[in-house]
């Protein structure tokens, strides 16, 4: 006999909590279990065996409601059960709870588990499901407009489609059903506020000098359809760098990481994560970044297989079909290969795939030298001046007799920083100050960037 294995049971005697390893059976992959055999699959015998063949198969049958291949046995003058249990098409439980064969385990199925499983069952996708709660006026007009202008430059969308209401568009994608109720992917997609229906509907960005030690972090939220815009706009101002080269005489100042290859990389982030899930995370040293996604890889894909160039499976079906007709990504399995083409057409090393923590990490090696970590530092650094002095110039904007103390309390910087901030926007033609000490006021000169 062979070895317990994922899908092979001993049992000395049956024991009709045995049920649950035949539900759990029933629910994966299908398997076999063998009464009167020991754990090393020696036959040990049963006794009654009559019996037991009649009242095993109507067991199955009364609290299953299956049918499972029921044999015979006999060896060295003893009697052994085969039970043949077949994957099922439809959910199984035992006494009203769902059982899974993982391994060598049986496993309950509760919260979100049992919820995929079910929807994987019935041929569903989490995407698919109606939003409770959700309805037109959650759904951001503007983001719908952003695909559309996608879809059309894509050459994936007629023209026409820009004159059609957004209930038009939306049941065009199917991310409405028939009585015009939302489904998840519309709010996921396109919503105002999709995080007041879904947790963890975040994109999270973190700079990091060791495994301990944050020096900066930003959270990126809202609809999907314009994540990777943001994303990519945020990494670009405050955590990649752009190393200097010449071509001749020209300067050249590319993004350290192919732009096409990492919009590919955080689109199959967006596109292939577990909703709702947890939140993905991106974390950057000098020495790597790391890109880490909930779910595991969609059934029947192995990891050589999605190393590969392999046939399109998308756990988020309608998610992944808007995203193709916006023209950001292919519908044929190529984005891990177009991936790798891009960094080694750049002289780049090939990133890492790996499966851990219930989810997809990649890792991409990068170098950053000293005067570049400076450099990256500088480029923090004006950005939060930036920001600093927009929001000075946004206030004296709005009242141009501001105080300084209400600038202060505002901002929550100190007097000092808040003078040398004005100073700069008034040097740089921003402002001009007029009046005396007391009655003074600021004049805008032009727009702020």
């Amino acid at each position: 006999m062979k070895q317990e294995n994922q899908n092979l049971e001993y049992k000395r005697i049956w024991n009709d909590e045995y049920l649950k390893w035949i539900c759990g059976f029933a629910n994966a992959k299908g398997g076999t279990i063998y009464i009167g055999l020991d754990d090393n699959g020696n036959v040990c015998g049963i006794k009654d065996s009559h019996k037991q063949m009649e009242d095993i198969p109507n067991k199955i049958v009364a609290f299953l409601g299956i049918v499972a291949d029921v044999y015979l046995h006999q060896k060295d003058n003893m009697e052994y059960i085969e039970i043949i249990v077949n994957p099922s098409n439809v959910p199984i439980s035992y006494k009203g709870i769902f059982y899974y064969r993982s391994g060598a385990t049986k496993q309950e199925l509760k919260g979100a588990a049992l919820q995929r499983f079910i929807l994987k069952k019935m041929g569903r996708s989490w995407d698919e499901i109606i939003c409770d709660g959700a309805r037109i006026e959650h759904i951001d007009n503007d983001a719908v407009a952003y695909f559309i202008h996608k879809g059309i430059n894509a050459g994936r969308l007629p023209d026409s489609a820009a004159l059609d209401s957004v209930e038009t568009i939306l049941r065009n994608l199917d991310l409405t059903d028939e009585d015009n109720n939302i489904r998840n992917a519309a709010i996921l997609l396109f919503g105002k506020q999709p995080s007041r229906f879904f947790s963890c509907i975040e994109f999270k960005i973190g700079r990091f000098l060791d495994e301990t030690e944050l020096i900066n972090q930003d959270v990126i939220t809202g609809n999907l359809i314009q994540m990777a815009d943001k994303v990519i706009e945020t990494l670009d101002n405050k955590y990649l760098i752009r190393p200097i080269r010449y071509e001749g005489l020209q300067r050249i100042e590319p993004l350290e990481i192919p732009k096409n290859a990492l919009r590919e990389i955080i689109f199959n982030a967006i596109i292939h994560k577990e909703y709702p899930g947890y939140s993905t995370q991106m974390r950057i040293y000098n020495d790597r970044i790391w890109l880490w996604n909930f779910g595991d890889l969609p059934e029947g894909i192995t990891f050589e297989q999605f190393m590969n160039e392999h046939s399109s499976c998308p756990r988020n079906r309608l998610i992944a079909r808007v995203f193709y007709l916006a023209g950001f990504i292919e519908s044929w399995g190529r984005g891990i290969n177009k991936i790798k083409k891009e960094f080694s057409e750049n002289g780049m090393e090939i990133p890492v795939y790996k499966e851990e923590m219930g989810g997809m990490s990649v890792y991409i090696k990068r170098d950053i030298s000293n005067n570049d970590s400076n450099t990256l530092s500088q480029k923090m650094s004006q950005k939060k001046n930036n920001n600093v002095r927009e929001r000075i110039y946004e206030l004296i904007d709005d009242n141009p007799y501001i105080t300084r103390r209400e600038l202060i309390d505002a901002i929550g910087i100190n007097q000092s920083a808040i003078q040398k901030h004005i100073n700069v926007l008034i040097k740089d033609g921003f402002l001009e100050r007029k009046g005396q000490t007391n009655g003074s006021y600021y004049i805008i000169l032009k727009k702020y960037k």
